[in-house]
C-alpha cells in the first residue's frame, strides 16, 4: 500500500497494518474497534469500521468512549459492543443523531450505550439517539430488519428527542433495552401499518412519553416491560404525520385505506397486542417535554389516542395519579377546522389487565364527541379496576358483538378534566434526568461471532 493511501486511513481512524480487517477466511469478517494501541489489524472509530464492512460483516467493538456520529449504510451488518455499559456512545450534548441506520435492510445494533445527542433545539429535528431510518416517503417502507438489543439510551439534558426511534421499517425487535431523559419518547414505532415488530423487556423512564406508536399497527407486540417514572407512560396514537394514518391493530391492517376506518364489530382479530407489561407511576412533571409533547395530559399510565383495534391484556398499571388508562379521540388539529382529521377510539379491547389509582378514575372512556361519532365497539372484560367511567362497564362487555360511545355527560366531563391536565403539563419546570445505573448486559458477547482478537480469551 503506497504511503499517501495508508495516510488517508489512519486520517480516517482506520488502522490496516496489514492487508484487511480481522477476518475470517471467507464467510463473515470481523472488523475490530478499539481504542487500544493493538498490533492487530483495527479501527479507531466505530464509523471507519461501519465503513469498512460488507454485508454479512460484524463491526466488534472495545469497551471506550467513541465521541462520534455513526451512519450504518451497509445491508446485513452486526454492530454489536463487548459491553452494554462500557462501549458508549458518546453526543456530548451536540446536536444530532447517535447511531442511524439509513434506509438499510437487516442491520443488528446491540450491547452498548448512545448518551446525549440532542436537538439543535427543544423542537428541533435529530436528538435520536439510536435510529432505524426507514426514509420518510409516505406510505413506502424503506427497509426491511431492523434489530436493537441490549441498548442503553439517555440523555441528561433537555434536547434529546428520543432514545429508540424506528421509522418506515418493519421486521424488527427492541429487546433488553433502556430508555431515559428524552423529550418526546423513550421507544418510538411510527409510518408501519402492518410493523411485524416487538418490544420485550424494556425499561423506560423518566422521559415525557414512555412507549409513543405514531399509526404503528397490525403485527406489532408490545410486552414484558416496565414504564414508570415518565409523564405519560404508554401512548399509541393516530396522527397525520409520519403516514399513513391511523394507529389499527387489526390483523388486516394493511388492507386499510382510510385514515378513519369504521370497525363494525368487537368481534375482531386483532394483531397489534399490549401485554404483561408493568406501567406505573408515571406522574413526572420535571422531564424534559417538546411543545407538542407537553400538551399531552399527565399522569397517565395507558393512553390509547384515538387508536383502532387494539388489544391490552394482562398489564398491571398502578400509581399513575390521574388516571391508570384513559381512552380518548384525537382530533388533530384541535379546536377543529375545516381540515381536522376526526380519529375515533374504536374497536380496542381492554381484557384482565389489573388497574389501580388514579384521582379521576383507574379506567376511563371518553368518547363519541368528534366527527362522525364511530368511537363505538371498544370492549372490556375481566378488568379489575379501583373506578370506571362511565361507572357502569357492562355495555361495554366483550360478549356483545357492537358496543356504543359512551355517554356525552362522562365523555364532556373527561374532555374538561384532559384540557386542564394539558394546560398543568405545559406549566411544568423541566430539568434534565440523572444518568442511569448499569444495565445488564449482554451475557456472552462472543457468541456467534466469527473468530477474532476480541474474543480470543473470552
Amino acid at each position: 500500500m503506497h504511503r499517501a493511501a495508508l495516510a488517508i486511513l489512519v486520517l480516517a481512524g482506520l488502522v490496516l497494518p496489514g492487508a484487511a480487517p480481522a477476518s475470517q477466511a471467507g464467510g463473515c469478517r470481523v472488523v475490530v474497534v478499539t481504542k487500544a494501541a493493538v498490533s492487530y489489524p483495527h479501527a479507531t472509530t466505530i464509523q471507519a469500521g461501519v465503513d469498512s464492512a460488507k454485508p454479512c460483516d460484524w463491526v466488534l467493538v472495545a469497551p471506550g468512549v467513541y465521541p462520534e456520529k455513526v451512519v450504518i449504510a451497509t445491508a446485513h451488518l452486526h454492530l454489536r459492543g463487548l459491553d452494554r455499559n462500557r462501549v458508549i456512545v458518546d453526543g456530548r450534548h451536540r446536536a444530532g443523531n447517535g447511531i442511524e441506520v439509513k434506509k438499510t435492510d437487516d442491520v443488528t445494533v446491540e450491547n452498548l450505550t448512545v448518551r446525549n445527542f440532542d436537538r439543535p433545539t427543544r423542537d428541533g429535528e435529530g436528538g435520536n439517539e439510536v435510529w432505524f431510518n426507514g426514509g420518510d416517503e409516505a406510505g413506502v417502507v424503506g427497509a426491511h430488519g431492523w434489530h436493537g438489543n441490549w441498548l442503553t439510551t439517555y440523555d441528561t439534558g433537555l434536547k434529546g428527542g428520543y432514545g429508540l426511534f424506528t421509522s418506515n421499517s418493519v421486521s424488527g425487535e427492541y429487546d433488553h433495552v433502556y430508555a431515559s431523559g428524552f423529550n418526546d419518547s423513550g421507544i418510538y414505532i411510527g409510518a408501519c401499518p402492518d410493523c411485524f415488530a416487538t418490544v420485550s423487556h424494556a425499561l423506560v423512564e423518566r422521559n415525557q412519553l414512555g412507549y409513543s406508536g405514531t399509526n404503528a399497527g397490525g403485527h406489532l407486540v408490545v410486552q414484558d416491560s416496565v414504564w414508570r417514572l415518565n409523564a405519560v407512560g404508554v401512548g399509541p396514537n393516530s396522527l397525520p404525520n409520519d403516514p399513513p394514518p391511523p394507529q389499527l391493530g387489526t390483523c388486516d391492517s394493511a388492507k386499510n385505506t382510510s385514515p378513519t376506518p369504521h370497525l363494525v364489530t368487537t368481534r375482531l382479530a386483532r394483531c397489534t397486542i399490549f401485554r404483561r407489561n408493568l406501567i406505573y407511576d408515571n406522574n413526572n412533571l420535571t422531564v424534559p417535554a417538546s411543545a407538542f409533547a407537553a400538551q399531552e395530559p399527565w399522569g397517565v399510565g395507558l393512553l390509547p389516542f384515538g387508536t383502532y383495534g387494539d388489544l391490552f391484556i394482562d398489564n398491571k398499571i398502578y400509581g399513575n395519579r390521574n388516571f391508570g388508562i384513559l381512552g380518548v379521540e384525537n382530533p388533530v388539529p384541535f379546536p377543529p377546522t375545516p381540515e381536522t382529521v376526526y380519529f375515533q377510539l374504536s374497536g380496542n379491547a381492554f381484557v384482565r389487565n389489573t388497574v389501580r389509582g388514579g384521582r379521576y378514575a383507574s379506567i376511563a372512556l371518553a368518547a363519541g364527541l368528534f366527527g362522525e361519532q364511530q368511537s363505538v365497539n371498544n370492549c372490556f372484560d375481566g378488568n379489575s379496576a379501583s373506578t370506571t367511567l362511565p361507572a357502569d362497564l357492562s355495555p361495554w362487555s366483550c360478549s356483545l358483538d357492537t358496543t356504543p360511545n359512551p355517554d356525552l355527560a362522562t365523555s364532556q366531563r373527561l374532555a374538561g378534566v384532559v384540557v386542564t391536565l394539558q394546560g398543568q403539563s405545559e406549566a411544568r419546570k423541566q430539568r434534565g434526568q440523572p444518568a442511569p445505573p448499569p444495565q445488564p448486559t449482554m451475557p456472552k458477547p462472543c457468541a456467534g461471532v466469527p473468530k477474532n482478537p476480541l474474543c480470543t480469551s473470552r
